[in-house]
């Protein structure tokens, strides 16, 4: 990228971001010269106003919009050059064009199209008729019009001419830059989004009954709902239109265009009420529909991106000797060993359940494989069978100090058919990967998540429906964020987990555990030069997210990056001790003033990253592991009653509620409205994937496999009632119709009984 256009970038996106410019392109040139988002954010942050991930990320997402719009530029003017239409005053025009939206309007009445009504008219030689119309003068129309009847050209009697008269007009009306941008505010302010049931398709979409009859603002339509509403619509169950009311839409573009009260006058208005309906109407809804499909997809990525960051960095168990379970009724359960370091040393099937129920023979297995592998903890996999497995594994009887733990699989049949599996256990079927899997995501979910497909790992809304690119490069920020703010010990990470780390490549992941593997851990970070391909800027990019925990210097097993460790040298030397004497002494470090320390490329915010580092170097930021238990003999939804309190781990956080698993192989939703006690607007307010809660059964529907929560401490309380749409809410409280005078009292209505409001309760509960 040229100077001039990096500092013309730099400068429009500080003024939106509202940063000080020196930072924006500071940004901007790191990125430019390869440096990654986690690599500028933790250690460039002196050069960066120390710039958030998120804000980082933003600057790199906004300069390539900006090259994008600036490459359509640049087309757009070529292709007008070439038909010879270009002026200076077309040219200053498209420079100023500030969108996508803005550049296509101009570019509009140039492009090259196939025939038109207007076009084929203008072949007909009325576009002096047209012309002579659309200035709205007194004249004698018909008169005039009759002049351009020509049966040789096609144009037969005087209704001909004025009709194609009208289509040429209608043209100049769609193709206008001014009106297009009036309108296009019009369909924001205005417009709604209608749904209708394709007619006889009730009975097949019943999963889309909410919205057989369907109208709000496009303006307030949340993203989720936008997208249920395009899928119904891609599935032919609903129809779907978005505009506004058609006389606002004609009273605008009369305002433009109509003058006088002439005969002419009464044409021009009839070519615009045909150019918004035929021509405005339909390019414009187009448009719309894939702004606010852009927009739905973003607020879906950002969710998906959120929920995802939380389960990456759940709590891991940390590295213990684990038997894990793959349940399963007839197909029996996988049973698998896996070492300290998540190595397979063992592998098994039992047959505890139906239709065998060799329950004493599979008890006896499991005891005998925790006393010969010295097992500390059994991870169960919730899927099928999963709850008749854990009260099968806790009756067996075995020592207190191994804990039990239902783990997510969510994704793991996906790992266990992948190539990465069958590289690693080529030797062993899918049920063996899948149950190595559940062992690990125990031990450490990051390590072993990073393995799969994000989108497989279902934690998102409407994953299958939003830009799959966008998906991908939101995800895998996410996925490059986790894994560099945990870090990477490089002597045992896979392959997978080190192609996330900054600077690294695939190739480059690979090639470190072929070095591993052929001489050895490594005992330094400089080591890794040794690696091919691993040049200077890989080193700097990469190096302070790599971990070697028994190197010689201690602070290769922390994040100070190898470029820092002169300054930590020298603290150490100010106050006559070791490094390793600094790292282990709260009072040594107390000593140091850090603006000793600051030199023109290093400040306090990287001085008090590095103290904070050698107070505990390679600190993990995940929680600390915590066992959850689900509820003793509510195994089933046939098992749930209403009013049942039990508790449950959140496994998703979508716009409209939050899924939690209650243990009964199907996740039960907690709508918005039922989060919390107070109103909240964002769910992610009230909690977070993989977060313990305590929930209240309010809905229960075994055929629909539907079960409704709540979080509330009284979920069965009247609820405020909201204010319809369309009306205002006066402080908090929904806009009544009625007149205002001497209030009207109701007698006083009676306590309900739990058993009352129950059934209330399951008339009135709405997902």
């Amino acid at each position: 990228m040229e100077q001039e256009t990096l500092v013309r970038y730099t400068d429009l996106i500080a003024e939106e971001l509202n940063q000080p410019v020196k930072y924006v392109r500071a940004v901007a040139e790191l990125l430019a010269e390869g440096s990654t988002i986690p690599f500028i954010s933790r250690y460039r942050k002196e050069m960066t106003g120390s710039m958030d991930e998120v804000g980082i990320a933003t600057v790199r997402d906004r300069l390539e919009q900006l090259q994008e719009l600036d490459k359509r530029r640049e087309a757009v003017i070529s292709s007008i050059e070439k038909q010879g239409f270009l002026t200076p005053e077309l040219l200053a025009l498209l420079a100023k064009a500030k969108t996508l939206a803005e550049v296509e309007d101009i570019y509009l009445p140039f492009r090259p199209k196939r025939k038109t009504r207007a076009s084929m008219a203008k072949e007909k030689g009325l576009e002096p008729l047209a012309q002579k119309i659309f200035e709205q003068e007194k004249f004698d129309l018909d008169a005039f019009a009759q002049s351009f009847i020509d049966t040789e050209k096609g144009v037969a009697d005087l209704e001909e001419a004025l009709t194609g008269a009208r289509d040429i007009i209608a043209e100049w009306v769609s193709e206008n830059p001014e009106t297009r941008k009036n309108l296009r505010e019009l369909f924001w302010k205005e417009g709604t989004v209608t749904a209708k049931v394709v007619r006889s398709k009730e009975a097949e979409g019943q999963k889309f009954k909410d919205y057989f009859d369907w109208n709000e603002p496009i303006a307030k339509t949340p993203s989720h709902r936008l997208l249920a509403l395009r899928r119904g619509e891609k599935e032919g169950i609903l129809t779907l239109d978005i505009f506004p009311p058609e006389e606002s839409a004609t009273d605008l573009l009369e305002r433009q265009y109509i003058k006088g009260a002439s005969t002419a006058t009464e044409q021009v208005k009839l070519a615009v009420h045909d150019s918004y309906k035929r021509l405005l109407r339909p390019s414009l809804e187009t448009e719309i529909r894939m702004e606010t499909k852009m927009k739905a997809d973003e607020e879906a990525i950002k969710v998906f991106a959120t929920n995802l960051k939380e389960l990456l960095l759940a709590a891991p168990l940390g590295q213990k000797n684990v038997l894990a379970l793959d349940p399963g009724f007839r197909s029996g359960c996988k049973v698998v060993c896996l070492d300290k370091q998540g190595k397979l040393v063992h592998h098994d099937v039992i047959y505890p359940h139906e239709p065998q129920r060799e329950a004493a023979k599979a008890g006896a297995l499991i005891k005998n494989l925790c006393e010969k592998f010295e097992i500390e903890a059994i991870a169960i996999g919730n899927g099928t069978a999963s709850r008749e497995t854990e009260s099968f594994v806790k009756a067996i009887g075995l020592p207190n100090k191994i804990i039990t733990v239902m783990v997510n699989e969510s994704g793991a049949s996906v790992y266990s058919a992948s190539d990465v599996a069958r590289e690693e256990f080529p030797d062993k079927d899918v049920t063996v990967r899948g149950a190595v899997s559940i062992g690990r995501r125990l031990t450490d979910p990051l390590a072993e998540l990073v393995k799969i497909d994000a989108k497989s790992i279902g934690v998102g809304q409407y994953q299958h429906d939003v830009d799959q690119s966008k998906l991908k490069q939101g995800l895998d920020d996410v996925v490059i964020s986790c894994v560099n703010s945990v870090g990477v010990e490089v002597n045992t990470a896979s392959k997978e987990l080190l192609s996330y780390i900054s600077g690294l490549t695939p190739a480059l992941a690979r090639n470190i555990v072929e070095f591993r593997n052929q001489n050895g851990p490594f005992k330094n970070r400089q080591e890794l030069m040794k690696v091919t391909r691993f040049g200077e800027k890989v080193f700097e990019q990469a190096a302070g997210f790599l971990r070697i925990r028994e190197a010689e210097n201690p602070l290769d097993a922390s994040a100070v990056h190898p470029e820092s460790y002169g300054i930590v040298g020298k603290m150490a030397k100010d106050l006559n001790c070791s490094v390793k004497d600094l790292m282990t002494s709260a009072e040594l470090r107390k000593q140091l003033n850090l603006t000793h320390y600051i030199t023109e490329k290093t400040g306090l915010p990287t001085l008090t990253d590095i103290v904070s580092e050698l107070e505990k170097p390679g600190r993990d930021p995940r929680k600390v592991f915590e066992v959850f238990s689900f509820t003793e003999g509510v195994n089933t939804i046939q098992d749930l009653k209403l009013g049942m309190k039990l508790p449950g781990i959140v496994t998703n956080v979508t716009n409209f509620g939050a899924f939690v698993d209650v243990g009964v192989h199907q996740d039960g939703l907690v709508h918005i409205s039922h989060l919390a006690d107070k109103f909240i607007k964002d769910p992610k307010e009230a909690v977070t994937v993989q977060q313990k809660v305590m929930v209240t059964v309010v809905e229960v529907d075994v055929p629909r496999k539907r079960i409704g929560l709540s979080m509330k401490s009284d979920p069965f309380a009247e609820q405020p009632q909201q204010p319809a749409p369309g009306k205002k809410a006066i402080h908090g409280k929904p806009s009544s119709s009625k007149p205002k005078g001497k209030p009207q009292h109701k007698p006083k209505q009676p306590e309900l009984s739990m058993e009352e409001k129950l059934a209330l309760l399951k008339e009135k509960f709405k997902r």
